[in-house]
């Protein structure tokens, strides 16, 4: 069975309304591996730790970090689903904290995924080529956990306690120069699930714009039953 839990992303109108904004080509967070929890992760099963655009089409690209029953973590560039590129050089250790950044290229007509271990300095990007009738401008953004348990119909516990931050969206000054994308943070976090279950073995805590302006919020163990709520 398939679930998931977390928030859409937003910023705030001039009357402080939620709406994702216009012309986003980008977004990125950090994600820091707190603690091990240990792994409860079923057999054959997997979960991941998302970051998610949906272009207008509602076409997914990821870039998640993904736990394994074997024990086999890493994180994997996603289109429509189908995993693209597994980072092989920037692995997953308790202690670090990783920039993710997905950026959609109009005029080469590619995505790319980057990721940074801003601990070790590794850096690592895939760029995947779009054949198809592909629109390069997000609709939202989506941040949360995605369960995939093949032997039972539960969400079980998650293998890591993460800390989520600066998280952003990126418009482009000029499209022809993807050095000219300006980031910007969002200011509100709305709930959501896919509405199967009502208890998940998550918790979603300390959600706070910092001193530097951006959104942070926790992912622990616990009992939820949906995403975080922030200025919303």
């Amino acid at each position: 069975m398939h679930f998931w839990v977390g928030s859409f992303c937003y910023a705030l109108d001039n009357v402080r309304r939620t709406a994702f904004p216009g012309g986003v080509i980008a977004i990125s967070d950090i994600i820091t591996l707190v603690e091990d929890a240990g792994n409860q992760i079923p057999d054959k099963s997997w979960m991941l730790y998302l970051l998610e655009l949906f272009n207008v089409q509602d076409v997914a690209v990821e870039l998640n970090l993904i736990c394994q029953f074997d024990d086999q973590d890493y994180f994997e560039a996603i289109f429509r689903g189908v995993n693209q590129y597994r980072f092989r050089k920037v692995l997953p250790i308790v202690g670090h904290s990783y920039l993710r950044q997905i950026t959609m290229n109009h005029q080469g007509r590619s995505i790319s995924y980057l990721l940074n271990d801003s601990n070790s300095g590794l850096k690592e990007r895939f760029d995947l080529p779009i054949y198809e009738r592909f629109k390069f401008e997000g609709i939202n953004h989506f941040t949360g956990i995605e369960w995939w348990n093949k032997i039972g119909n539960f969400p079980y516990p998650i293998r890591y306690h993460v800390e989520i931050s600066q998280l952003l969206y990126g418009l482009a000054i000029d499209t022809r120069d993807l050095e000219s994308i300006i980031y910007a943070p969002y200011e509100a976090l709305v709930p959501t699930n896919e509405g199967t279950t009502d208890r998940y073995p998550i918790s979603f805590y300390d959600a706070r714009i910092e001193a530097d302006g951006y959104l942070h919020f926790k992912i622990g163990s616990g009992i939820c039953s949906t995403g975080m709520r922030f200025n919303y």
